[in-house]
């Protein structure tokens, strides 16, 4: 049997956008055929999963339909267990992911904003890293420091370390390779003043330690007002319309397919049929 293509979405630092990242490529991959599992390994805050529970509510109550994927959960106890000791979640971890794996094209794993034992194991499994970045120098010290003075690049920091003993791991446990890709989500619509020095910073950082840069998805309305439906973008459609259309959503599909595409993901397709819809 065929193992997923394991896909993690990750960043030590909170509110970087992870979980938004991680439903829209669940949700891009089914619309484009894949057979998805899904890991939430955000165990306290479980956005992830409460967004497809409320999708599977709002599908009932509509009566309309979309794909689901498979969820694995690390067990019922939910935010209970993210209060026991490492070892007994990296055993839930280890017996979710064996299973998770089975029968599908790909895993997308959320992980949780801070450096936890689970986190650096299923890093230690990616196929690929996703990683969120706000537009922000604020953000970027989780993966390099730079000096106050001249904002120089002086070392990967803290994340970056953890990504690189990841490969380090997984080149140790099989030969694979990890490939690597940051994403600058939640940018403004309007250029921020400090953009193009936050650029060269990344880029800079980009050449050291060995990740790609993406796009990743704007700071938008509609973002936001899908979430409680458990809908994104890919879904919308002439029988899922939960809000007024609008051209933001058509720009808001052609960005998720960008991102898609920089992902090497499936789902970059069918962008006219999007933007007829």
């Amino acid at each position: 049997m065929s193992l997923a293509n394991v896909i993690v979405v990750g960043n030590e630092k909170g509110g970087a956008g992870k979980s938004t990242i991680a439903i829209h490529l669940v949700t891009g991959l089914l619309h484009a055929g894949a057979r998805v599992s899904l890991l939430d390994l955000d165990l306290r805050q479980q956005s992830v999963g409460h967004f497809f529970a409320h999708r599977r509510a709002w599908l009932a109550a509509a009566g309309a339909t979309a794909p689901m994927p498979v969820e694995h959960g690390l067990g019922s106890e939910g935010r209970t267990l993210a209060q026991a000791a490492d070892e007994e979640v990296l055993a839930r971890f280890e017996e979710s992911f064996g299973k998770s794996r089975e029968g599908a094209d790909f895993l997308v794993i959320d992980t949780p904003g801070g450096d936890t034992a689970v986190s650096r194991s299923a890093h230690g499994r990616a196929d690929l890293i996703v990683t969120p970045m706000n537009d922000s120098f604020v953000d970027f010290d989780m993966l390099g420091l730079v000096d106050p003075v001249t904002l120089d690049l002086k070392r990967p920091s803290l994340y970056s370390e953890t990504v690189w003993n990841s490969r380090k791991t997984r080149a140790a446990a099989d030969g694979q390779s990890i490939d690597w890709v940051v994403l600058r989500n939640r940018l403004a619509p309007t250029e921020a003043r400090n953009r193009r020095r936050l650029d060269e910073r990344v880029q800079a950082l980009s050449r050291r330690v060995g990740f790609r840069v993406g796009p990743g998805l704007r700071d938008r309305v509609i973002y936001r007002e899908l979430f409680p439906f458990g809908l994104t973008v890919a879904d919308l459609s002439p029988g899922i319309r939960p809000v007024a259309m609008s051209l933001q959503h058509v720009a808001a599909r052609q960005e998720l397919r960008a991102l898609m595409g920089a992902l090497g993901l499936p789902g970059a397709e069918g962008g006219e049929a999007i933007a007829a819809q």
